[in-house]
């Protein structure tokens, strides 16, 4: 999904490397599909443009034709695409369509999935690891609580630039959804309660299923702070960990966001922290029976960012 090497449009200067990038590209995701591809077309745009020098009219046509085509979605493995969502360490997220429904892409257009894509063929193993956790959970996890995992609509090799790279197609989060990075800290313990018990969930789901997530930090948690819903995402490190460390790691997220620990359930997040158990579901039953004995019977709180 990226310009071949040495030729990197976000960082162009002259005309000649700029008409070599867009008449040699094979798609228009190969030269917008990095950085933002509102500037790179305009850096194009402003070398190649008729007005400021004849001779690259051919190669100015080609141009407009290609950024039509990138926001009208490209195609990729059966899937259209709009413009990249998110230029994360591992991969890059495109929101996808399958080609079969039609539509096109423009300003608030909706889609069904994201596609992920590896920046580094390097990587490609982490996605597979990914697509290989996600049919574990679904295959044998619980059903009442696949929602708090994406789910794997399909995975397969991309080749492009003569460069061969690990594509997932997963659900996208419904609306509503924001990452937990979003959460101010200093939360009411109350607040963070709902938080915790649905990441022991989301933990406690895998790990029956027979495997791990690997990295639970706030940027891979997603929340709804009205409806209490949850999702972790990014399944990339799967079962590079045990159980207990999976533990850990949530217990550090709700741990960072609440403000005046109460003296019991600081002793609680300690001991978690610092032996963290393996049982999720264990834990959880714990976890009730702290929240009950400090704030009595479950009342609903909306979280207000």
């Amino acid at each position: 999904m990226s310009p071949a090497p040495g030729r990197d449009p976000t960082n162009v200067t002259t005309r000649a490397e700029a008409e070599a990038i867009v008449v040699g590209a094979r798609s228009a995701v190969e030269v917008f599909g990095t950085g933002s591809p509102t500037s790179v077309y305009r850096r194009l745009a402003r070398l190649l443009h008729p007005d400021l020098g004849p001779g690259c009219e051919e190669a100015f046509g080609r141009l407009v034709s290609l950024w039509e085509a990138y926001n009208r979605g490209q195609l990729v493995g059966g899937y259209r695409i709009g413009p990249p969502l998110h230029a994360g360490g591992t991969a890059m997220l495109y929101p996808a369509t399958s080609a079969r429904a039609g539509g096109t892409y423009g300003t608030g257009d909706m889609y069904d999935a994201v596609l992920k894509v590896a920046r580094d063929p390097a990587d490609n193993h982490l996605l597979t690891a990914e697509a290989a956790a996600l049919r574990t959970i679904a295959t044998h996890g619980d059903p009442r609580f696949l929602p708090y995992v994406p789910r794997l609509v399909t995975h397969f090799r991309h080749r492009t630039g003569g460069t061969t790279r690990q594509a997932n197609v997963i659900s996208r989060a419904p609306g509503g959804f924001v990452p937990l990075t979003r959460v101010t800290p200093g939360l009411d313990p109350r607040d963070a309660a709902w938080i915790w018990r649905r990441l022991l969930v989301a933990a406690g789901l895998a790990h029956r299923a027979g495997t791990t997530h690997g990295a639970i930090v706030p940027r891979h948690v997603l929340i709804h702070p009205i409806d209490h819903g949850l999702v972790l995402v990014d399944w990339c490190r799967a079962g590079a960990t045990d159980q207990a460390d999976d533990i850990r790691l949530l217990t550090r997220c709700v741990a960072g966001l609440i403000g005046d620990h109460p003296r019991p359930m600081a002793a609680f997040i300690h001991g978690c922290l610092r032996r963290p158990p393996s049982d999720a579901w264990a834990l959880l039953a714990e976890l009730d029976d702290l929240l009950g004995a400090l704030y009595g019977p479950r009342v609903y709180r909306p979280l207000h960012l």
